[in-house]
């Protein structure tokens, strides 16, 4: 609003300060990059995931929405056996708030969802479970909704043939069940009208994009496994602000590796943790990079590469608030910056060696349409004048139309200043001054102050100006000048804002038109990302890189150590693992304890799973084989919510193992059958080890720690190449025990508990006793109980007795012996008998 005033002598007064300050506001400077970008993440609303899936004859169509990036993903028809362990995979990835299926579903199906509808303690809640009629997967009707569809990332330009070509280049048409899946799940977004619930019906849900994912050659890891090998784990976030909306990641494998600097970067390398594969072709083009990287000469490359990928923010997001006209001033500073540094990003990848095949991806896909889109931001965003009236603004030489009504704008003080002294010579001379005014959407007015006089709504009226409102003491006017205003310079404010509305709709369109290049800059970033982090964490921990051999069936590792453990520890021991061939493929492992063989099998998994997400490993050398799985029971994973036992929980896993592991499956089980009777659980271990033993070549390579020794002494496993004993060494100092946490060959004569418990802190008259117990077990004599403490209690009671008799007042007339002597003497002597 614009207002000048004039004083009795006729002197023009400035604009009032409140008024001029609302539609003059100063210039503030471009904010820091942390403002306007951590608005961007913050409020990025949680993901969801809405999951559609078909199963008919023996295979699985899947596709699913992801709200976080607006893109549908789908996994062409796959084999799934009659149980749907593949469906089920995927579930336990993604968690899906909503899984769509027909309601005309196989009884295999059918059995499938009701058990997972039914099960209450799933993590983080049980998917909602939704039916649509089976016409809305018809092959016809899926390819038309398909075919139909509104995707910012095709050009309005394509014809209907070039659209259909198009979408064949990126959806498998071929695959039946996939395009029914596909169908179905775009018709649960259209009713649902996910992320556009509250905007007119004419705007549809934003999909900007389809990608296509495979779960071959990746290795099966439970969720148990990701637990006790500290993988992932979460905790509460320690800030008082946000421990009712999330959590944070604890002491884990991911926790130390995660250097990413970017958000998506983060996210990849999650979702790396949760797919490891045995594809050689993926894992050494990891390897290749993290080598690279390396290498002294390039740490500073790596460093500024990093740096350029901090900028690297919410694409998607970004993309998803264009498609429905959303955008706000942050995210055009944001995409500025994104793009730019993704530029940044190519011109130094087509500085390094393009034999590897990242470099070479960044180098070429991101093409000058990125330079277009900076160009284009650039040249037409006023990211000052935007930031300071919080709207979009365009710089000047854009539109002249714009910057002629912009100077009007602009010049309107001055010559509002002068209409005021004119309007006033008019008025009557008991008004000491007036002003004018302009307010968008309702045009100039005239305004002057409320005069003593002025009280009724009739004392308003003025000769020749129409009385429009009171506001603060102050009386609005339309004059005759107000109204040739008006219709002479019309109603600015509002008309830049539409005219600069509709150029950033443009700019708007130019952007999403080029959304394919802005998505696949996101894809490499965040790989780049990725690889980045796992080179600075090999670097700083020492890892070396791992080796790949198909014909191996099993790992063979040279000096490994715990990732997680070496941290914690002043001094860590490496130690050696080797299963391959026919050899050992059982190691029965024992010895005293926290000698170390808990840690050891966890070492074992760690590195295993380290080279099989593309990582170096903490190992002078290590060969990783064919691993198709990695199988633990390790600590029982406890809860109330599962209604099950301890013993049944550790039997679950073990019986998950025994049903499921192969030849090229990683066994690693620690003190299995120490849950119920000593009898029952050493047979289960035994039964357990003697099937997988009677399977010969195809027994899975196993690591067991136990201290059941009878294991060994009582000869309960077949002898023969498959089993290798091996024990943590040790070395008795008189009373003391020394750990040495190195494996070698042999068998434990002893669990050494006494020493465990004397470091504990238990008396040591109760570990002279456990110790005098179990030798009498071992020999086979009677225990019986110890008589100095039989006597020392006898003497307790009968001083107790002597002491109530010296207190006993004979002279008392009140006292009654007979009752004294069956109420305190009998019982006491009983005792002492």
């Amino acid at each position: 609003m614009f207002s000048v005033g004039t004083i009795p002598g006729g002197t023009p007064q400035s604009p009032e300060p409140g008024a001029a300050s609302a539609s003059f506001p100063s210039l503030a400077p471009v904010s820091g990059r942390g403002e306007a970008e951590e608005e961007e993440d913050n409020e990025q609303e949680p993901a969801e995931i809405y999951l559609c899936a078909l199963w008919t004859s023996g295979y699985l169509g899947i596709a699913y929405y992801d709200t976080s990036d607006s893109t549908i993903h789908f996994m062409p028809d796959a084999p799934d056996h009659e149980s749907l362990k593949l469906l089920q995979r995927v579930l336990d990835e993604i968690n899906p708030r909503s899984v769509v299926t027909s309601a005309k579903q196989d009884e295999n199906m059918t059995r499938f969802l009701g058990k997972l509808a039914s099960q209450e303690h799933r993590e983080p809640k049980r998917p909602e479970i939704v039916f649509l009629p089976s016409v809305d997967f018809g092959l016809e009707i899926s390819k038309q909704r398909l075919l139909a569809g509104n995707y910012s990332f095709i050009p309005d330009s394509m014809t209907t043939t070039e659209k259909i070509l198009f979408l064949s280049s990126i959806i498998p048409f071929d695959c039946l069940l996939t395009v029914r899946a596909l169908g179905g799940l775009l018709k649960f977004l259209g009713r649902r009208r996910i992320g556009v619930e509250l905007e007119d019906y004419n705007v549809s849900v934003p999909i900007l994009g389809f990608k296509k994912f495979v779960l071959t050659h990746l290795v099966s890891i439970d969720q148990d496994t990701y637990s006790v090998l500290q993988i992932f784990k979460s905790e509460s976030h320690p800030s008082v602000y946000k421990v009712a909306s999330g959590l944070k990641e604890g002491l884990s494998l991911f926790g130390i590796l995660n250097r990413c600097h970017c958000k998506w970067g983060q996210k990849l390398l999650r979702l790396w943790f949760t797919r490891p594969t045995h594809d050689l072709g993926e894992l050494n083009s990891r390897l290749d990079v993290i080598q690279f990287f390396l290498l002294p000469q390039n740490l500073d490359m790596a460093q500024m590469l990093h740096r350029l990928l901090g900028h690297i923010k919410n694409v998607p997001l970004i993309l998803k608030r264009m498609k429905l006209s959303h955008t706000k001033v942050s995210d055009w500073q944001v995409l500025y910056k994104t793009v730019y540094s993704a530029l940044g990003l190519r011109d130094a990848c087509r500085s390094l060696p393009q034999s590897i095949q990242l470099f070479q991806d960044i180098a070429q896909e991101f093409s000058d349409d990125l330079h277009h889109i900076a160009s284009l931001i650039g040249k037409v965003v006023d990211f000052e004048g935007s930031l300071a009236e919080n709207r979009f603004t365009v710089l000047p030489n854009i539109d002249p139309e714009i910057d002629e009504k912009k100077r009007r704008l602009m010049g309107l003080p001055s010559f509002l200043t002068e209409v005021a002294r004119k309007e006033l010579e008019n008025l009557d001379s008991r008004i000491p001054s007036c002003s004018v005014i302009y307010i968008p959407l309702i045009g100039f007015l005239l305004c002057i102050p409320r005069l003593p006089f002025m009280v009724e709504a009739s004392d308003f009226e003025i000769e020749g100006l129409d009385f429009m409102f009171l506001s603060e003491e102050k009386l609005h006017y339309r004059s005759a000048r107000t109204k040739e205003l008006d219709a002479l310079l019309g109603d600015l404010h509002c008309d830049i804002r539409d005219q600069e509305t509709l150029l950033m709709y443009q700019l708007q369109c130019q952007v999403l038109a080029r959304a394919a290049v802005l998505t696949r800059v996101l894809d490499l970033a965040s790989r780049l990302d990725v690889l980045l982090a796992l080179a600075s964490a090999a670097r700083d921990y020492g890892y070396s890189r791992p080796r790949y051999s198909p014909q191996l069936l099993g790992v063979r590792i040279l000096n490994g150590r715990h990732p997680l453990m070496e941290l914690c520890a002043r001094t860590f021991v490496p130690n050696s693992a080797e299963c391959g061939g026919d050899k050992g493929r059982i190691k029965v492992i024992t010895g005293p304890n926290s000698s170390g063989k808990s840690i050891y099998l966890k070492q074992v998994g760690l590195i295993t799973f380290m080279a099989l997400v593309g990582s170096f490993v903490p190992a002078e050398e290590a060969e990783i084989g064919a691993v198709d799985a990695i199988f633990t029971r390790i600590h029982s994973c406890e809860s109330i919510s599962l209604g099950l036992s301890t013993f049944m929980i550790d039997l679950n896993q073990v019986a998950k193992a025994v049903n499921n592991a192969t030849k090229q499956s990683l066994v690693l089980i620690d003190e299995f059958g120490k849950g119920t009777n000593t009898v029952d659980g050493l047979a289960l271990l035994a039964a357990v080890l003697r099937h997988w033993l009677a399977l010969g070549p195809m027994c899975p390579h196993i690591f067991v720690a136990t201290n059941f020794l009878s294991l060994v002494q009582l000869q309960l496993l077949p002898q023969g190449p498959l089993v290798q004993y091996l024990t943590m060494e040790t070395c008795e100092d008189g009373d003391d025990l020394v750990f040495f946490y190195q494996v070698c060959e042999g068998i434990a004569n002893a669990s050494h508990a006494s020493y465990t418990a004397a470091q504990a802190g238990l008396p040591g008259n109760l570990i002279a006793r456990g110790k005098e117990v179990s030798d009498l077990i071992r020999s086979g004599k009677p225990i019986k109980p110890v008589k100095e403490l039989l006597k020392e209690k006898q003497m307790e009671n009968c001083q107790t007795l002597v002491d109530k008799f010296l207190k006993l007042d004979l002279e008392d007339p009140n006292l009654d012996l007979d009752i004294f002597m069956s109420q305190e003497v009998l019982p006491a002597a009983t005792g002492i008998l």
